[in-house]
């Protein structure tokens, strides 16, 4: 039934929409470790579930120690949630080790990406086909492979009853600037869908600032923009933005939001869940 709505561009109705979400949301929270998801049918437990992901996540660490002596490489994992929240165009390795720059830790990330544990996407300096032809090895942004474990790493310091993104997500209010979790649930369905990742920023004229498209993924002969939102969907400047200066190289623009698949001119949104037919 989605594969068939998605391919149509078929709503679903704002009831099934709801339902999927509702499911979704919940699999945020659990996540897809084969031991997070025994406990949760075993136990119905969200607390039992965080403290299974929290020995799954220890585990993860004392690998990383393996990998990386230095400790550079467990520090690094375990800032992806807060670099996330920064919302900064790239992962900064020096505000997550003073003094360390991002040439002398590039065989650590390598490291780390092999272990699959975690996703990078890449910036990419010239949007078309062939991306990794110009992919900018210095410049990424790093997620989780599973965004359950991501759930309990962003508040791995805190007891669960501190852990508000369970209640939050549960009940559909989350926050504007915890965002970044749906980002990385994206991250996550489009690797696990056989994309490489890459993302790209260009300046904004007139000002500081800049634009961010989340996610470029090639189809065919083209290059379809990712605009990833949590909350708010009316606008999407980014997108148009990069619509206007690439014309003749994308395809499909698409916004991942958490309402029901519709169309706004030639952009198409869809449900998060939708994510793993890009």
């Amino acid at each position: 039934m989605l594969r068939t709505a998605f391919e149509n561009k078929i709503s679903l109705g704002d009831d099934v929409n709801r339902r999927m979400m509702r499911d979704f949301r919940l699999y945020m929270l659990v996540g897809g470790m084969p031991q997070a998801v025994n406990e949760y049918i075993d136990t119905n437990n969200l607390s039992k579930v965080d403290h299974v992901k929290r020995s799954i996540l220890e585990l993860y660490q004392d690998d990383f120690r393996k990998i990386d002596s230095t400790g550079r490489a467990s520090l690094m994992f375990s800032a992806i949630p807060s670099e996330l929240a920064k919302n900064t165009s790239r992962y900064q390795v020096s505000s997550v080790i003073p003094n360390e720059k991002q040439d002398r830790v590039l065989g650590i990330v390598a490291d780390m990406k092999d272990s699959l544990t975690i996703n990078l996407t890449y910036h990419e300096n010239d949007p078309s086909i062939g991306m990794s032809l110009h992919e900018d090895i210095s410049k990424y942004k790093m997620f989780l492979g599973d965004t359950g474990l991501f759930t309990t790493l962003a508040f791995m310091d805190k007891d669960f009853t501190e852990n508000f993104i369970y209640e939050k997500l549960l009940n559909d209010k989350l926050d504007t600037d915890l965002g970044y979790l749906y980002k990385n649930v994206v991250a996550q369905m489009l690797y696990a869908s056989g994309n490489k990742l890459f993302y790209y920023t260009f300046p904004k004229e007139g000002t500081n600032h800049k634009f961010e498209i989340d996610f470029l993924i090639a189809k065919k002969n083209k290059i379809c923009p990712i605009e990833v939102k949590s909350s708010g969907y009316k606008t999407h400047a980014s997108l148009d933005a990069f619509a206007t200066k690439f014309s003749s190289k994308i395809g499909q623009q698409y916004l991942v939001y958490t309402k029901d698949l519709r169309k706004d001119g030639d952009l198409i949104c869809i449900p998060v869940y939708m994510t793993m037919f890009l």
